[in-house]
């Protein structure tokens, strides 16, 4: 475990230099090629209910019938033993061609929609973007 929880914060050491190039890989060049990644993860607030996040969660999972430029989306809730999580409990993951789709997607009108209809039930979000390889 302490040795998993080392290269962890050796890399983040390793990748805040990059921090203002979001395509910065650990050698130092840049990638511009491979899919974009969008990972979301939500903690909700205590007093959101089953109900709402089942809404929640058909309401993002109806996105990529909306917004072209999503190529995959798929999510789960955390079942990591490691207790991590830090009260985060749903993550997503939105695929597209070039950040370019991730810019269409978030000045969409139907992911502004769903934002506002997230917000109320919102503690906290945690975002990260990639570019797999």
């Amino acid at each position: 475990m302490f040795q998993m929880m080392l290269v962890c914060v050796m890399t983040l050491a390793l990748l805040a230099g990059c921090a203002s190039n979001s395509c910065c890989k650990m050698d130092g060049t840049c990638q511009t090629t491979g899919l974009y990644r969008h990972v979301v993860s939500f903690k909700f607030t205590p007093s959101t209910t089953p109900e709402q996040i089942d809404k929640i969660n058909a309401a993002f999972a109806e996105l990529p019938k909306k917004i072209d430029t999503i190529r995959g989306f798929e999510w789960g809730t955390n079942v990591s033993p490691e207790n991590l999580a830090d009260g985060f409990t749903h993550c997503y993951i939105v695929t597209f061609d070039d950040p370019a789709g991730l810019k269409t997607y978030l000045t969409h009108p139907a992911h502004l929609q769903f934002v506002s209809m997230l917000k109320p039930q919102l503690e906290k979000a945690f975002v990260i973007d990639y570019i797999a390889r």
